[in-house]
């Protein structure tokens, strides 16, 4: 009797050991994945790359809507309820404040809430969240047509970056800086959604690459 308790408590810890893991993603239009099928949205693609690496996920979990500042994805957290504590929690937020013409020290308050909540959603591991720099829109045919400077909104998109980066160090949390791969070709068609604004799905893989590299690097 005892070994087959014992035999079926094995199994048990088995099962619990290759439960997969659990996902939040927060955000805005980048993380809804405004204007492309659900399949190209990065938080689904990151989850099939961690898949292919022998890490399973559920399906991500995503409080994200086009449009949402700091203070309004803050809001829809706090209406969410979602249920930590999640083995992974990534955070892209910030553009919609650039676009309003939002202040940048008002912005640092507000996303330095964001990341303490992020990380208590982690179950207060900070290795299991990873902040997203804010892309690059100005490249985007969009930018062009409302005849917006292209070389102001990358100085104004790098001044927000640069905030998320110092607190992000200052609470040692891994900052993934995918704005590079944003202003390399995307403003190109294949690389923009049918709004020639958003990432298209081959955008959003190039992000998933980044992220892959920085946070989860395979063997040597």
């Amino acid at each position: 009797m005892r070994l087959i308790l014992l035999v079926l408590l094995g199994l048990c810890m088995n099962a619990i050991a290759a439960s997969p893991k659990r996902y939040l993603a927060l955000g805005d239009s980048y993380t809804i994945g405004e204007s492309i099928a659900e399949t190209g949205r990065f938080p689904i693609q990151l989850v099939a790359a961690l898949h292919e690496r022998g890490i399973a996920f559920e399906a991500p979990e995503i409080i994200a809507r086009t449009g949402w500042t700091t203070a309004e994805l803050q809001a829809a957290i706090d209406l969410a309820k979602p249920r930590p504590p999640y083995d992974l929690v990534t955070l892209l937020i910030g553009v919609n404040n650039q676009y309003r013409g939002g202040d940048l020290r008002r912005y640092r308050s507000e996303f330095s809430k964001l990341l303490m909540h992020a990380i208590a959603l982690a179950g207060r591991d900070k290795k299991q969240v990873l902040v997203i720099s804010i892309p690059d829109w100005g490249v985007t045919p969009f930018a062009r047509g409302d005849k917006r400077d292209a070389r102001r909104i990358a100085k104004q998109i790098d001044a927000f970056n640069a905030e998320a980066r110092d607190v992000c160090a200052k609470n040692d949390v891994r900052f993934i800086d995918i704005t590079p791969a944003s202003r390399d070709g995307g403003g190109e068609t294949a690389m923009l959604a049918g709004d020639g604004l958003h990432p298209s799905a081959a955008m959003y893989a190039r992000w998933v690459e980044v992220i892959m590299a920085t946070a989860f690097p395979a063997a040597p």
